[in-house]
């Protein structure tokens, strides 16, 4: 069997964090995921999708993002059943539980000139130490192969 779900979407509103009572961090937010067509107004019609992160995801997540980032969301479809206790109603909950929450774009700067730090994960990501680098270096003679 396979459940699998990837998603493209921004936040509706700022993850909220929370810890159960063993001390695992949980993190809930609403991503909006645009469909690929267009209705008959010619608008694109919007799906509020509910995501769950656990773990460390979930404390990057709260920490590190806000309501109209950009993410993608790799993880599992999940339904949950719920009986009401008032109407005897059964209510159906679906929720993506992320197991990689990837930020695609950078966070809003508040209009200051400043480039924005690098979200953690990408931090160091592929940069050499200086004494990697050969001294004789010249970029004025570097050529692309192509």
């Amino acid at each position: 069997m396979l459940n699998r779900i990837v998603l493209i979407g921004r936040l509706v509103r700022d993850p909220e964090l929370r810890y159960t009572s063993n001390g695992v961090a949980v993190s809930n937010f609403t991503l909006a995921v645009e469909r690929n067509y267009t209705n008959q107004q010619g608008e694109r019609d919007v799906d509020f999708i509910k995501i769950v992160t656990w773990r460390k995801l979930a404390e990057n997540c709260a920490h590190h993002l806000g309501k109209g980032r950009l993410v993608g969301v790799d993880g599992s479809l999940q339904i949950r059943n719920r009986k009401s206790e008032k109407d005897g109603r059964t209510y159906i909950n679906p929720e993506v539980v992320a197991d990689n929450v990837r930020f695609l774009d950078w966070p809003d700067d508040g209009g200051r000139e400043e480039v924005p730090e690098e979200p953690p994960e990408r931090k160091n990501a592929g940069q050499q130490d200086s004494d990697d680098f050969d001294d004789d270096f010249d970029e004025d003679e570097f050529d692309v192969p192509f």
